[in-house]
């Protein structure tokens, strides 16, 4: 394996401990607190995927899976902000090497975050472009130092320019974080402690380099840059929302031995129906965890290989990552209605978990028309849309 370091363990159990005991914190503020971004970035969380020749730890995508879950588990926004941050990191792979070096390797405890929608545009000028846009769901850029957007190229006429293909030219710029407007519009049902309110730039300066093409080949030729950043990304999403499926089942376990329903001798532990939503919760995230790693094992087999990924692996990966991630949301609503009206009080952590996972089904990597576009493989057709 191309790893160049692990996450150290107790570390980030620490911060998962903290996460945890701040969940109520978070999210009141609406955003996370500096203080635990700074210990996530201090044990690695946001290094995972920034290359090992750029002070990165390029980490197995399994232990990036395995670190998302854990923070999740531990309160799911914090588990977001640690996939936003660290696939982010990913392009250290993509930018010109000496901007990677100067925003990743000088600074092993940068935050970067962004949003690849190519909602902005992008006017070449001397030495760069200057970019207007303004972007939703801008997760942690609250915490961060450096923000990506992705942005168009037009020409002088307003049009779009057109790569070597024939398609648009889309880029994602980053942009020095105090060039960035943060719009404090974040008011929403879950993983409200995300800070996702809307980012904006006008006229901002992006000097040539600082930028990397959507969906370009990195210039770092490792296995793990050969895995697509959107799989990845998928990955990553599919892994919180694991991580709070198994918060739900963990906690309606530590419910269900005490609590007798109104009117019941018995306790919620020993009702057959409430045995047999234990038992499909528990078999629908394991069955999840084990297909996302049989898809990453088969893909990193390939990639350490030095081949590029099939279209069969891509659309694995992503099957793999939606049905985790569905898989994950049947978990917590059989966990929160077999817990009765105990999980509707806010002191329950079911309660957060039902509202968060519902927000990370919504995310476009996990949508359900991804279930048509890797179906559309496995019927040996085209996927019809990008993998």
């Amino acid at each position: 394996m191309n790893v160049a370091a692990r996450i150290d363990a107790p570390e980030l159990n620490r911060v998962a401990g903290d996460a945890r005991a701040r969940a109520d914190e978070i999210e009141r503020a609406r955003r996370m607190p500096q203080d635990l971004a700074g210990a996530m970035a201090d044990a690695g969380v946001f290094r995972m995927l920034v290359p090992a020749c750029h002070g990165g730890l390029e980490v197995h995508p399994r232990e990036f899976v395995d670190v998302l879950r854990t923070l999740a588990r531990a309160d799911g926004a914090t588990g977001w902000i640690g996939m936003i941050g660290a696939t982010t990191g990913s392009l250290a792979a993509s930018v010109r090497e000496d901007w990677a070096e100067r925003i990743w390797g000088d600074d092993p405890s940068v935050i970067t975050c962004g949003v690849t929608a190519p909602l902005g545009r992008a006017r070449r000028v001397d030495g760069g472009y200057r970019v207007d846009g303004r972007w939703p769901f801008g997760s942690a850029s609250r915490n961060a130092r450096w923000i990506c957007g992705g942005a168009t190229v037009v020409g002088g006429d307003g049009e779009p320019v057109l790569d070597d293909r024939g398609r648009p030219e889309l880029l994602l710029m980053i942009f020095d974080a105090e060039e960035v407007r943060c719009h404090d519009n974040w008011h929403v049902a879950g993983l409200c402690g995300t800070g996702s309110g809307d980012i904006e730039v006008e006229h901002a300066f992006v000097p040539e380099g600082r930028c990397a093409p959507v969906a370009g080949r990195p210039h770092v030729d490792t296995a793990l840059f050969r895995f697509p950043l959107f799989g990845l990304l998928s990955l990553g999403v599919a892994a919180v929302s694991l991580g709070i499926g198994e918060r739900a089942l963990e906690a309606l376990v530590d419910l269900a031995g005490g609590k007798r329903p109104t009117g019941s001798r018995r306790t919620l532990a020993e009702r057959a129906v409430v045995q047999a939503d234990v038992a499909r919760a528990e078999a629908g995230l394991r069955s999840a965890r084990a297909l996302i790693g049989e898809a990453i094992d088969t893909a990193w087999a390939a990639a350490s290989a030095g081949e590029r990924l099939t279209t069969r692996h891509r659309a694995d990966l992503r099957l793999a990552a939606v049905n985790a991630t569905w898989s994950a949301a049947d978990a917590v609503d059989r966990c929160y209605h077999a817990a009765g009206g105990t999980a509707i009080y806010t002191d329950s952590p079911l309660q957060r978990c039902f509202r968060d996972v519902h927000v990370s089904t919504q995310h476009i990597m996990v949508a359900p028309p991804v279930w048509e576009l890797t179906g559309r493989v496995c019927l040996g057709l085209e996927p019809g849309g990008p993998l």
